[in-house]
């Protein structure tokens, strides 16, 4: 099906030659007559198929026949308003589009302000890691569309930023990757306070039984469209194995960057401070590469996939998981793993940065001794054995600097604007968490723990009679039951500048925590009759029974 054949609204259609589009692709094809009509979607395609247009397309132009159309109407395009229009749209109404990342939600609004050149619809994106000004500013303008991650959009609800109730029509991108992120209450939690009249739309590669139940949980039947229920992973896409040792990948990813010469080439790990090593390693043998991962701040981030997207010589990405969703990169044609994903998802949405739009791409993983479970259950996924690859010794790079056992810190120049590096695993912009942003906020604030028992005292045995510290921090006042000891005497009513009188009772904080003498005094007790401390009698032993009647006789006749 060809766009020309839709007819979509003359801004919309203008736009959409410019771009150079003439022919739908499958989803494009299933799912746009279905939102046009107002219906619900639940649509299953793989990445790099146009899932975002096939969306955004027919939600722009239900808006768009929303409006007053100018001049004469013939009664063609009075039945296509009365069908595609939304019913009583308002100035404050607005498009929901949730995302599980950030770079995703940049990625959706790329798409909306190309679409949107000739209409003048409006659309932006908010996500946590940046400020609020600018998002609020947005939103206090007027928007047709909000593409949002689930934390920030939460808390700008509950700061009364957002109006839920404006909401005519959501859409849940990626809405797997939102499960596993732990996104799966936020969903519900926008769900509830948003109108039961609206439309809803389900996009992702993977639909599992959890969303589809949330979906129809929340009084919805969407049209179930999926174009590869036979297909695990994007057909463009030639994936092989190498079996090597874990002290042979460094040299094995080298060769194969060196023998096949990419254009572009993301390189996925599953850990984020291996993220940095495998960058400096391709750096110091002269391959430029850039990271991505939590460890940088949003804006390092945005530069890097600004750079990558660019033609120059930063043509290799180093990333995790955080990459392997949402970026729309038309020229990558290679994809290595340095370790396997644990779940078999994973591993298709990674080879499936490559080979999109039609395109060929290839994809390497290096299989180490603890990566077999993982290619089980990913060959098990995929219903086939993936081909195994080897490469000859006269490929195999014999000289080069060894793999980082650390990384230092140091990013590559062309990060190093004034930007301070990789912030601290407990501060700042901490990327998403297992999942990506904040699940929702209780209503009762930050949370609900109440206050912490301060009581436990320290770690480890119990403090000596003489020893216990009360709640208040005061050593020496009470004792292990919590019985305040009153015979210290008057407490002074102020400070001494010189040094404490010895004689006085009160006046002498008793205290086994410094050097000498600690623990000599645990026998003592305080005496304000003598004025100092005097040795605890020792308790006297117990009597026998016949100790007992002796003594009871002794007084009878004494």
């Amino acid at each position: 099906m060809k766009f020309a054949e839709l007819n979509l609204e003359p801004s919309l259609a203008s736009a959409i030659e410019k771009l150079g589009f003439s022919d739908c692709t499958p989803i494009q094809e299933q799912a746009i007559p279905h939102i046009l009509d107002g219906k619900d979607v639940a649509g299953l395609a793989q990445t790099g198929t146009g899932k975002t247009a096939a969306f955004v397309l027919p939600l722009m132009e239900r808006i768009l026949r929303a409006r007053p159309a100018p001049g004469d109407v013939t009664d063609e395009q009075k039945e296509i308003i009365e069908k595609r229009a939304f019913k009583d749209w308002k100035p404050q109404n607005f498009i929901l589009i949730l995302v599980p990342t950030r770079e995703l939600a940049e990625q959706v609004q790329d798409n909306i302000i190309k679409l949107s050149v000739d209409s003048g619809l409006k659309g932006f994106a908010i996500y946590g890691g940046t400020g609020y000004d600018k998002q609020k500013e947005a939103l206090k303008n007027g928007v047709e569309f909000i593409v949002a991650t689930p934390g920030r959009l939460i808390d700008l609800y509950k700061e009364h930023l957002v109006d839920l109730k404006q909401v005519r029509a959501v859409v849940f991108d990626e809405a797997d990757r939102m499960f596993d992120m732990g996104f799966k209450d936020d969903m519900k939690y926008i769900l509830q306070r948003i109108p039961r009249e609206r439309q809803l739309l389900v996009f992702s590669a993977t639909l599992n039984f959890d969303v589809l139940n949330t979906v129809y949980q929340f009084g919805s039947e969407p049209v179930e469209i999926n174009i590869s229920r036979d297909q695990a992973k994007a057909e463009n896409v030639k994936d092989q194995i190498f079996h090597v040792g874990s002290e042979e990948k460094p040299q094995h990813l080298l060769s194969l960057l060196k023998l096949h010469n990419p254009k572009q080439a993301i390189i996925f790990t599953n850990f984020k401070l291996n993220v940095e090593k495998i960058t400096k390693f391709l750096v110091d043998n002269g391959v430029p590469a850039m990271a991505i991962s939590s460890l940088l701040t949003q804006a390092q981030r945005n530069r890097v996939i600004e750079q990558f997207k660019a033609e120059n010589h930063l043509n290799i990405l180093v990333a995790t998981d955080v990459a392997a969703r949402g970026l729309d990169i038309k020229g990558v044609d290679l994809v290595i793993n340095y370790e396997l994903p644990m779940d078999s998802e994973s591993y298709v949405h990674r080879i499936g940065r490559t080979g999109r739009a039609g395109t060929t791409g290839q994809a390497f993983s290096l299989v180490g001794d603890k990566d077999i479970e993982s290619l089980a259950r990913i060959e098990e996924y995929l219903k086939h054995k993936i081909e195994v690859g080897y490469l000859e010794n006269e490929q195999l790079l014999q000289e080069f600097k060894p793999f980082p056992s650390h990384f230092d810190g140091h990013y590559p120049k062309s990060l190093d604007r004034g930007d301070r590096g990789p912030r601290r695993e407990g501060g700042g912009d901490r990327g998403p968490r297992k999942g990506g942003d904040r699940g929702p906020r209780r209503e009762g604030g930050r949370d609900n723990r109440g206050p912490r028992d301060n009581n436990r005292g320290p770690r480890g045995e119990r403090p000596e009679r003489g020893e216990h510290k009360n709640a208040q921090g005061q050593g020496g006042g009470q004792n292990p039951q919590g019985q305040r000891n009153d015979n210290r005497g008057p407490r002074p009513e102020h400070k001494h500048s010189g040094p404490r009188p010895q004689g006085q009772g009160g006046q002498r904080r008793h205290d086994n925590r410094g050097g000498q003498g600690q623990g000599q005094n645990q026998n003592r007790r305080h005496d304000n009759r003598k004025g100092g401390y005097v040795p605890k009698k020792a308790p006297a032993a117990p009597k026998s029974v016949g100790q007992k009647i002796a003594g009871f006789f002794k007084k009878l006749f004494s």
